[in-house]
């Protein structure tokens, strides 16, 4: 490994830091670590790899990681790999404490330090997992996360397919088109934060649920740990890309929701923690005998500073059409007949008539604030009075009055009842499957979200010109309803569906469909989005094995493969060698399998820094869609 290569050959600079045989003496290093030994700090510091990786800068000094480097050099002591250290596995520590030295509950896992890149095309595609240590593999990790080069951009209008141009920006500089992103979503979440990191409004995922009969058939339906520490790796990239205010949602059912909500405690903070909404899905009976039936699931949810979030929630009724200069507008309804908070309330000299059908409703003088008749027909007036069926509300049975968060100071953080989204009022668990069907001929999704979820989270979280990140997007429901609610969004999905499915959704959206949410917010249609994808680090291999039409042929890729590709983690380059003569008798089909097979599975993509580097095939439109993308232009990132 070359950090640990690069830490032993400048240690060795240092005689009394070698035995005789040659090897270095870690125990002596680790007493000098100990003791902030000058002359060993001093060796650190002279080369740059080594200062940027143990040492930070805080308040303006450079100040040395002990307990980071002693943990890196003990490791090394035990494990050669990339897996993780013993310590976490046995759950003894937590980010490098004994667990009597913390005061909070973690939860502890095997392999929670690593990275899990999780990377997929195909629903059937199971493979192994590379887990990538935080410290042991800080190369591998790197490499891992560099901002990646981007490919087959174009963008999609009223008019169609449009060869890509531009991204456009706002003052600030942040590009403001809706963007949809086909690849890795963990790399996509780390090749989005130089844009977006800290402007993030609202972040809605539905990943796996890790059940055997989960239709998103993620590898081998990810074993406990290996699903947690796939969630962390991507929370913990998310929070990094929400604003101070931004909100999360995640959907989960109850296979996983009490471990996922102490995951999310560790990440956010559980200071920060909004709530958890039930969505019922069915009314259904226990699919066990000695077990309660599931017939919910739900929608966990944090900000990133509860300080920063005031208003994140307010009040909501169910409404037919919503008519409002500002769709976002946030509000709240107050009882006119029977509230104690301080507002301006009709007092009891006259009894409330409703003018549009003469309905009579008296006020309880011991309970309402006082206002004059005039005063009261003015509010109605201006639509901040509303009565039994007024035209964009349902289910109210008195008189109220709208309190719009402008009026209230932004204080008011409401969650209402209506967030415990039901199936009786029309949410039923495959009402997303129907919008969809009525799209496409075939059905590609089990248990789809209907955009009415959406709606409900979008119209209660964000305002015009908020951004919205979905790095599940699956068939693009959240996309379908930003776009109609006119708010910008990001949508990451690695599936190879995205094209025939997501992607031909949302040019339906612009279209102007009318299923969904289209009526509810008066859908007409327009707008676009671009649409490109991350330039893989293995793919012109595998292309150049589809195309090979002799055996000779694919031994001379698999030259360039030894010398140029990322390769499996388990290869045995030595015995693949001693064996050719046997790969030699495989048919010419079962030869490009196995070459295939020998490209690592987490599939790799080409990273930024790599992008004039010839061995990668970059066009000049990628570079120029990616220097623009990052704004690099001619430079490093």
């Amino acid at each position: 490994m070359k950090l640990y290569q690069t830490l032993e050959k400048q240690l060795k600079k240092e005689p009394n830091f070698i035995s005789d045989e040659g090897e270095l003496k870690k125990w002596v290093v680790i007493e000098k670590v100990l003791e902030f030994d000058e002359d060993l700090i001093k060796l650190l510091l002279e080369d740059e790899i080594l200062k940027q990786t143990f040492f930070r800068t805080i308040a303006g000094s450079l100040v040395f990681h002990q307990q980071l480097f002693l943990q890196f050099l003990e490791q090394k002591n035990y494990i050669n790999d990339s897996y993780t250290q013993y310590k976490n596995k046995v759950g003894l520590t937590i980010h490098g404490k004994f667990l009597k030295q913390r005061n909070e509950i973690s939860l502890v896992w095997p392999y929670k330090d690593c990275v899990l890149e999780g990377g997929q095309t195909r629903e059937e595609e199971k493979r192994d997992e590379i887990f990538f240590n935080e410290i042991l593999a800080q190369d591998e990790i790197t490499q891992l996360f560099e901002p990646k080069v981007l490919t087959n951009a174009k963008r999609i209008t009223t008019k169609g397919e449009q060869p890509f141009d531009q991204f456009h920006r706002n003052e600030q500089g942040t590009i403001t088109d809706n963007l949809i992103i086909k690849g890795n979503n963990l790399l996509a979440l780390h090749s989005l934060k130089k844009e977006f990191a800290g402007k993030i409004k609202l972040i809605y995922i539905d990943p796996p649920y890790n059940t055997e009969s989960d239709s998103f058939n993620y590898n081998d339906h990810f074993n406990h740990s290996s699903w947690l520490t796939f969630m962390r790796n991507r929370l913990d990239a998310a929070r990094e890309l929400l604003r101070d205010d931004g909100v999360i949602f995640v959907h989960c059912d109850d296979n996983e929701q009490a471990y996922l909500k102490i995951l999310m405690d560790e990440i956010f903070g559980r200071e920060n923690f909004i709530g958890t909404i039930p969505r019922k899905t069915r009314n259904g009976k226990s699919d066990v005998p000695y077990k309660f039936s599931q017939d919910y699931d739900w929608l966990i949810v944090f900000t990133k500073k509860t300080s920063k979030a005031d208003a994140l929630f307010h009040r909501n009724v169910e409404r037919k059409y919503y008519k409002s200069d500002d769709y976002s507008e946030r509000w709240r309804l107050a009882d006119l007949t029977n509230q104690r908070t301080p507002a301006e309330r009709p007092n009891s000299d006259f009894t409330m008539i409703n003018p549009k059908n003469g309905g009579k409703y008296p006020v309880n003088p011991k309970r309402c604030w006082s206002v004059t008749k005039d005063t009261f027909n003015e509010y109605y007036n201006k639509g901040k009075i509303v009565f039994p069926g007024d035209y964009d509300f349902i289910n109210i049975s008195i008189p109220a009055m709208r309190v719009f968060e402008s009026e209230d100071n932004g204080k008011t953080a409401y969650v209402s009842s209506d967030f415990i989204i039901n199936f009786e009022n029309g949410f039923e668990n495959t009402k997303g499957n129907k919008q969809i069907d009525k799209l496409f001929t075939t059905r590609d999704f089990s248990y789809a979200k209907p955009e009415e979820i959406m709606e409900k989270i979008i119209g209660a979280t964000t305002q015009k010109n908020d951004i919205i990140l979905d790095f599940y997007l699956g068939s693009g429901t959240t996309a379908a309803a930003a776009h109609k609610m006119n708010r910008q969004y990001i949508g990451v999905e690695q599936m190879n569906y995205i094209e025939a499915v997501t992607v031909e959704r949302l040019k339906k959206v612009i279209d102007g469909e009318q299923g969904g949410i289209s009526l509810v917010v008066n859908w007409q249609g327009g707008g676009s989005f671009v649409y490109f994808e991350l330039k893989k680090y293995n793919e012109t291999f595998i292309e150049q094995i589809e195309k090979a039409k002799t055996t000779n042929e694919l031994l001379n890729i698999w030259k360039k493969m030894k010398s140029k590709s990322f390769l499996n983690y388990n290869i045995d380059l030595k015995k693949q060698e001693e064996h050719l003569d046997d790969f030699k008798q495989l048919t010419l089909q079962e030869q490009k399998r196995h070459l295939c097979e020998l490209l690592d599975k987490n599939q790799m993509y080409v990273n930024i820094s790599s992008r004039n580097d010839k061995d990668f095939s970059c066009s000049d439109t990628e570079k120029q869609v990616t220097e623009q993308f990052y704004q690099v232009k001619g430079k490093k990132l």
